[in-house]
């Protein structure tokens, strides 16, 4: 990148000003000068991929000002130095531009992509460490691409390793807590010991991934991917490609990028999300699926046969909807799920068992049902779920859908967290104007009890438990903040440890115990 600046003032400058000139040009210093690092295709490599898809939220004006002034902890220099304004102006258009073309990643590439770091036969048979290695906490550093393995008890660090860049949908562990797994908005998914504090091995799944979801039985990984339209499956003991299955409708006519992918392990199937078919799809993991499926309330040869996609392993069971659903919640049992729509007014309830909706639910203001929690209240289990466009809490009865309550709070909410040993329920504003509070809200009266503000001016979010629920982990979003500790019960500031831009913290023992109070 370093001779970037030089072959753009000489290209630039020797070529006619129009469009077309300016980025053939481009295009020729990129390949010249980046590709080692982010790949011949701006696919990523060493570096992130150079994709719009992939920049997340990055505006053309944002990503001027990355390449004019670097960016924080990482190898990105800044060329305010170098290039004119109107030259970084044309390399930002540039970026951001999609490619002319769906791009290829299937099993070869995938397969080529894999690299081992350490062997994944050889595993020590302890924990290196004296913590409890169900109340660790690994938490996302987002400001400079890390990850901090947190000692639940002690909230002490055990570790901390650099990670992919732009880490996305969560990470995943284990049914025994062991391994867990990541993956970046490039599609790269990686698996980290939590006994030996080391990676194991990366496998880059997909070009843009939504996020990853491991299968009950801790032996599959499946990618969403936006780019390109495709469902993989990776062998989670080496990350090694099992199948990779392409995206389109029931007539094969239409691609679709996969929003999201769930492991329903009540169900030993993977239950994945589609952007652009009125679709939902139940991917099955077992070796054999009608035996996983003679419980439910058809048959496997009545209620599946007709709607199945593919058969031999991983068969696909198609759910048709009236339009594509996004965000999902499930209910305990894993029977139901509940689905936002496109234009985020309400929301729609899939049985899955009978495979179709059953109902509709009124939710205007856009509901973030991935962070939508389960509680009991009065003897019935209900969901709450925070909204992104309206300051208001929503809380569901799972046996009749009707909303019971809409709380208000100061603002739009993004994350919701309670847990089973604790009467209360911790909302942020993270979408508000100021987002610096926390909601505490008492499930026996749906009423806010307490406000909370760990950083004046600074993003409050997402909120994890420790395994006993005992105590709260709150998150300040920002390059100079914290993970800040408080105590479930009393609401004091226990300890607070600073962190770039904590993006979310997750509790091995709530993810692989399926916490009503956390999101699966």
């Amino acid at each position: 990148m370093r001779r970037l600046a030089a072959a753009v003032l000489l290209a630039f400058g020797a070529l006619a000003a129009s469009p077309a000139a300016a980025d053939d040009a481009a295009q020729r210093i990129y390949e010249a000068e980046c590709a080692v690092c982010h790949g011949k295709d701006r696919l990523g490599g060493i570096g992130p991929a150079l994709l719009p898809e992939n920049l997340g939220r990055l505006r053309r004006g944002e990503a001027a000002k990355v390449i004019a002034s670097g960016r924080e902890a990482t190898q990105m220099p800044g060329f305010s130095g170098r290039l004119a304004p109107e030259e970084i102006e044309r390399l930002a258009a540039f970026v951001m531009t999609p490619l002319p073309a769906m791009p290829r990643w299937e099993m070869g590439e995938i397969a080529a992509s894999r690299t081992l770091f350490a062997d994944p036969d050889r595993r020590p048979a302890a924990p290196r460490f004296a913590a409890d290695p169900l109340n660790l906490f690994v938490v996302v550093e987002s400001g400079d691409h890390h990850v901090t393995v947190l000692d639940g008890e002690r909230f002490e660090p055990l570790a901390r390793f650099p990670s992919r860049f732009a880490l996305h949908g969560g990470p995943k562990f284990s049914p025994d807590g062991r391994f867990v797994y990541f993956v970046s908005r490039d599609g790269w998914v990686t698996k980290y010991d939590l006994y030996a504090l080391e990676v194991v091995v990366e496998t880059r799944a997909g070009i843009n991934a939504r996020n990853i979801a491991l299968s009950g039985d801790g032996k599959v990984v499946a990618v969403a991917n936006y780019l390109p339209h495709t469902l993989v499956l990776l062998d989670a003991h080496d990350l090694s490609p099992m199948k990779v299955i392409e995206a389109r409708d029931a007539r094969g006519t239409t691609s679709s990028r996969v929003s999201a992918v769930y492991q329903a392990a009540r169900r030993k199937s993977f239950i994945v999300a589609l952007k652009d078919v009125p679709e939902l799809w139940e991917v099955f993991y077992e070796e054999d699926p009608p035996k996983v499926y003679a419980g439910f309330v058809h048959s496997y040869e009545k209620g599946m046969t007709e709607g199945l996609a593919e058969k031999g392993r991983f068969p696909v069971r198609r759910i048709r909807l009236d339009e594509p659903l996004d965000d999902f919640f499930f209910d305990p049992a894993y029977r139901n799920l509940v689905g936002s729509s496109r234009d985020g007014g309400r929301g729609v309830v899939v049985n899955l068992d009978v495979g179709r909706p059953i109902a509709a639910i009124d939710l205007p203001g856009l509901p973030h049902l991935g962070s939508g929690i389960a509680f009991e209240h009065d003897g019935r289990w209900m969901m709450a779920t925070p909204h992104l466009k309206e300051g208001a809490l929503s809380v569901i009865d799972l046996e009749t859908w009707a909303v019971v309550k809409r709380i208000a709070t100061p603002g739009p909410g993004f994350f919701l967290r309670g847990h089973q040993n604790t009467p209360y329920v911790w909302a942020d504003v993270f979408m508000g104007k100021p987002n610096d509070s926390l909601q505490i809200i008492d499930t026996r009266s749906l009423e806010i009890v307490r406000t909370l503000t760990p950083s004046p001016g600074k993003t409050a979010g997402h909120v994890e438990f420790t395994r006993d629920g005992r105590y709260a982990l709150v998150s300040v979003w920002d390059m100079e903040g914290a993970l800040v500790v408080y105590d479930a019960a009393t609401f004091e500031e226990v300890k607070r440890l600073p962190m770039k831009k904590p993006s979310g913290k997750y509790n091995v023992y709530n993810k692989i115990s399926l916490s009503p109070g956390t999101s699966h």
